[in-house]
């Protein structure tokens, strides 16, 4: 069989350090049962692991060739497509059980991808995912930091999230030109009720002008819309705690 030469266009760097492949199934620990969905297989590096552990397997990839590949395995469900098109709504239906998705998402569009899941979060048990390190940092951060921003909050409003590994870029063929790291993603319990849709607004307005306090940007958004209650505008939009966010976002709710 052909090589398969990694695809630029797809942002394809693949794993091949094997002691941190094993690292990583053992962070995500499959167990009998479960319902294992891996975005961007590529050669397999954590797909064939993964099976070791836990059969079957659905997989989503992109690229045609590697999608050939994994199609001569009988343990094996291909959905040959972009991921941003993939109803996991749908596909939680159709295999009746949550998933737990997994993979080593494309860099150059991870963050579309990691919205793209929100949609449908109440379908799935928990993600787990390598990616560019400092996205991982910039998921994970607490206010207060350079790090945290718009997608700080629009992802701990709804996730627990954590970094659990770095993996440096020797550890893939071809080698990245950052460094990277395994994020754990898990559901809230009991996320608040509140309308996704409008705290996005509302963080995207905070966040629009970072460097100054918040009277420029979410006050004058908040002021088009009638807002007359009591929020701090006389900071920085990374002085301010997610739940403070998801205050505002459920004070602001439209009763039915």
């Amino acid at each position: 069989m052909k090589s398969h030469i990694p695809r630029k266009r797809f942002g394809q760097h693949f794993l091949t350090d094997t002691a941190l492949i094993e690292a990583i199934v053992d962070l995500i620990d499959p167990q009998p049962g479960d319902t294992v969905v891996e975005i961007g297989p590529g050669l397999g590096a954590m797909t064939l692991p993964l099976l070791e552990r836990h059969k079957p397997l659905t997989v989503i990839e992109l690229d045609r060739d590697l999608a050939a590949r994994l199609r001569k395995r009988d343990d094996v469900e291909v959905i040959e497509s972009d991921v941003l098109k993939v109803n996991f709504r749908e596909l939680s239906q159709a295999k009746a059980a949550k998933l737990r998705v997994v993979g080593n998402l494309p860099y150059n569009i991870s963050t579309p991808i990691l919205f793209h899941l929100l949609e449908a979060v109440d379908v799935v048990v928990d993600q787990h995912f390598m990616l560019q390190k400092e996205v991982v940092d910039r998921m994970a951060a607490g206010p207060g930091g350079k790090d945290y921003g718009r997608l700080s909050v629009m992802l701990q409003w709804r996730y627990d999230i954590e970094s659990v590994l770095d993996v440096p870029p020797e550890a893939f063929d071809p080698p990245p030109r950052v460094d990277s790291a395994i994020v754990r993603m898990q559901p809230l319990r009991e996320p608040p009720a509140l309308d996704a849709k409008l705290l996005g607004e509302l963080v995207a307005s905070a966040f629009s002008q970072r460097r100054k306090l918040l009277r420029h940007s979410l006050g004058r958004w908040l002021a088009e819309r009638g807002y007359e209650g009591h929020f701090d505008l006389q900071r920085r939009a990374e002085e301010v705690p997610v739940t403070e966010f998801v205050a505002l976002a459920l004070e602001m709710k439209k009763p039915a």
